[in-house]
């Protein structure tokens, strides 16, 4: 491959493929992620791997509809949900079919996470890519499957109008991509040990791997859920555990021009990864704050089902507070009333009012409000539902 004087990407510089960074400025950041990830793995073990089934169910089908959603994919969130616990064994065997894009989403995202252990190959990521693309098209473009891309034209990512387009990225030529994979899964396989010459922290080396992955670009289509899947290998192995615990895919849709933004700029000439890294040890600290929030809350579904185990409660009681319990704190929109309770459960507008007031008889709803107005809300400290106005009211005063 030709080097230029003054390269547009970084694949075309002499330092090419070193990512240098600045380990001091790192160094604040990293503590205060490991500190937010000892938090979560403390909190996971506290309860138990049945205590935190109901947040590994939700983390996993958060994380795999985020990763389409940062490729502009909608994928229905039931049908996740519903492979996802059939896949942890709390759902059942006979649930509705699943379309085969997103049953393969969640074999490559299974396959990273459970087998962090096994060399990744390029057997392996092909495998994966085919996986996403089970028809060979993507939406009605058919597109090379299982192998890595040879068409001879440059790929691009860009963006605009047709005739208009703006460039962000040119990945190296199709020519060069096996090499290039060649030395990326060499350096992936030899430094999952930190004594094997790779960086001295394990989360430092997940983000350069997911950037150097998404700089080669090796595939026609995939190569962003591809390369988060690295990603999530790659933590596996520091954390030498296959749960998904965090929820980086989540962080990264949420913050998705800055992710862009902080990707392209560490594939420019400079090759410098310090922002990069700063931007990627930021995001797995919310990432882990947010996995921990999610266990927190099924820790409190499951006190709530305990503390109430021995009241009588009808069919549709019980949906009604499970439709409110999975919704999580303050996230069930508006509260319970007669007429949604009468909706969800399909019964008269009076049988609803009259088991909504049993139930705050029992101690297990609360009610607000009067006439029209009124709600029901879970007895949760933390979990009823406040409005707009309400809670900027209760914020701090603008000075």
């Amino acid at each position: 491959m030709s080097e230029t004087t003054n390269p547009t990407w970084v694949w075309q510089s002499q330092s090419w493929p070193t990512f240098p960074y600045d380990e001091q400025a790192l160094a604040a950041p990293l503590a205060r992620a490991r500190l937010a990830q000892g938090r979560l793995l403390g909190k996971a073990d506290a309860v138990g791997a049945q205590g935190f089934a109901g947040a590994l169910r939700e983390l996993w089908t958060g994380e795999a509809v985020a990763t389409a959603e940062i490729e502009g994919e909608k994928l229905n969130v039931d049908a996740v949900r519903s492979s996802v616990a059939r896949r942890l064994g709390i759902g059942s065997s006979f649930a509705a079919a699943v379309p085969r894009q997103v049953e393969g989403l969640l074999d490559v995202m299974e396959d990273a996470a459970a087998r962090w252990d096994s060399p990744l190959t390029e057997e392996r990521l092909c495998t994966w890519q085919a996986a996403l693309f089970p028809t060979g098209y993507s939406a009605l473009r058919r597109v090379e499957v299982g192998r890595f891309r040879s068409h001879p034209q440059p790929m691009q990512i860009v963006s605009g109008p047709i005739g208009h387009e703006t460039v962000h990225y040119e990945a190296p030529p199709s020519a060069a991509v096996r090499a290039e994979m060649r030395s990326f899964l060499d350096w992936f396989n030899r430094t999952r040990a930190v004594s094997a010459g790779g960086p001295a922290d394990g989360l430092v080396r997940a983000g350069l791997a997911h950037l150097w992955f998404e700089t080669i670009h090796p595939f026609e289509d995939g190569n962003g859920r591809i390369g988060r899947a690295v990603l999530d290998m790659a933590l596996a192995q520091d954390a030498r555990l296959g749960h998904r615990l965090h929820g980086l895919s989540q962080e990264f849709r949420d913050r998705r021009s800055e992710y862009y933004d902080r990707l392209n700029h560490a594939q420019r000439g400079s090759n410098d990864a310090t922002s990069w890294l700063l931007w990627l040890v930021d995001a797995f600290e919310a990432s882990c704050a947010r996995g921990a929030a999610l266990i927190d809350e099924s820790v409190a579904r499951a006190r709530f089902w305990n503390e109430h185990k021995d009241v009588a409660l009808t069919g549709r009681q019980r949906k009604a507070l499970n439709r409110m319990l999975e919704a999580g704190p303050g996230r069930f929109e508006g509260g319970m009333s007669a007429r949604k309770y009468a909706a969800l459960t399909n019964t008269s507008g009076p049988t609803a009012t009259r088991e909504l007031v049993d139930l705050v008889q029992k101690g297990l709803l609360v009610a607000r409000g009067e006439g029209r107005s009124r709600r029901y809300e879970l007895t949760l400290p933390g979990w009823e539902w406040v409005p707009v106005r309400e809670k900027k009211k209760s914020g701090p005063a603008s000075g």
